[in-house]
């Protein structure tokens, strides 16, 4: 870093532009790219997902479920479910549901379907799928704005897949109660709940999750303190969900995927970034080069979009990329408020990129859809498909 780099930073005089939340500091910027680089280029291979697992790499008890039960099973709508619960070692157990086509014969391949964030922590595989009881009519709404109105998990399973939806840490059967959480996220539950979104149609709700959305901070530090993040917690909790998936025997076990929207697509990166037991893995609405996100698109987001140190390996595409040549979809919404189109461009030809110089350039599959934030019906259509086609369906 030169004099006059440090002159110009300094003198707030840089040529970025200002940085919508950091105001009067936003020169921090860069002073902290002269520091050291930010967002390398990690090229596909064992050095990026060595990278990746020295970020994400929580693990604890050989990565198994412990005490698996099966706590009840129905049919419905074509689809024969099955709930089943299990411990990952701490706190309450995981809930899960399996989902599959009504008198499936034989084994079929397999789909992890990962639910979002939403700043919506009461509720995790009910937003994607239906259970024993139905659809939760508090979710309609939710339901409505971000899967066009579908549990996609069950039109999944109707399409030939045995599915796995289940909770992940903070969220649903893994959440913490009111009274687990600070007196500081009660007290501000109401004030923070009215920037949450219109989505949910329960005051109830609507106040837990306020409260919940305060209280990923302190879960942040916690997970911070103990050497970890949030984003490798949750990581490892999916990686205990697929190999559930791959050991059941209605299910090929070389022949699984994942899926998810948001926060889903998020978790889908990195479990195909710590795992080389996915056969293809689909990305929706989450996904931009870091770079782009800095201006305006940090506050939005979860803590498990910025884990500490992966910024200093590589970019969020270079993640989701790391296991090339093996198949990726990613789907992308060009009016998505949580995310700028140059950022989304930039991070779809960083992936083309490494696909097409790991020789496999058809491997990866970028579309773009106009409008908003979702993974609606088309979406969801479009990546059914191409799940048919790389898991042969």
């Amino acid at each position: 870093m030169t004099k006059n780099t440090v002159a110009s930073i300094h003198a707030g005089t840089m040529a970025k532009p200002p940085y919508a939340h950091l105001g009067s500091f936003g020169a921090l910027v860069d002073l902290a790219k002269a520091h050291k680089p930010l967002f390398p280029i990690a090229s596909p291979g064992e050095k990026t997902q060595r990278a990746a697992w020295e970020v994400f790499g929580f693990t604890a008890q050989g990565e198994r479920p412990g005490d698996v039960r099966v706590e009840r099973s129905w049919r419905a709508d074509g689809v024969d479910g099955e709930e089943v619960s299990w411990s990952v070692g701490f706190g309450p157990r995981t809930c899960a549901w399996i989902l599959k086509p009504a008198q499936a014969r034989g084994p079929l391949p397999g789909v992890v379907a990962l639910h979002d964030h939403g700043h919506y922590k009461l509720s995790g595989k009910e937003k994607i799928a239906d259970g024993p009881d139905g659809p939760l009519p508090t979710l309609e709404l939710f339901r409505q704005t971000y899967y066009g109105g579908r549990g996609y998990a069950n039109q999944l399973a109707r399409e030939g897949f045995v599915v796995l939806a289940h909770d992940a840490f903070l969220w649903g059967s893994r959440k913490f109660s009111l009274d687990e959480m600070t007196d500081m996220d009660r007290g501000i539950a109401k004030a923070v709940e009215a920037g949450l979104g219109p989505e949910v149609s329960s005051a109830a709700e609507n106040f837990y999750n306020g409260a919940a959305y305060s209280h990923e901070h302190v879960i942040a530090k916690y997970c911070t303190l103990l050497g970890a993040n949030i984003t490798a917690v949750v990581a490892y909790e999916d990686r205990v969900a697929l190999n559930y998936l791959r050991e059941r025997p209605d299910v090929i076990a070389d022949q699984v995927a994942c899926i998810g929207l948001s926060g889903g697509g998020l978790r889908a990166a990195v479990l195909r970034a710590t795992s080389d037991n996915l056969r293809g893995c689909a990305i929706v609405g989450m996904m931009s080069a870091y770079d782009e996100l800095i201006n305006a698109c940090v506050s939005p987001h979860t803590w498990m979009l910025f884990p500490a140190g992966w910024s200093a390996r590589g970019d969020w595409p270079d993640l989701a990329a790391c296991r090339a040549p093996a198949p990726l979809l990613v789907q992308y919404a060009l009016d998505d408020a949580l995310f700028t189109a140059a950022g989304m461009r930039a991070a779809n030809e960083r992936i083309a990129s490494h696909y097409q110089a790991s020789g496999a350039a058809d491997a990866y599959r970028g579309e773009f859809y106009p409008g908003p934030h979702r993974f609606d019906v088309p979406m969801q259509d479009d990546a059914f498909e191409w799940l048919k086609t790389q898991l042969r369906a």
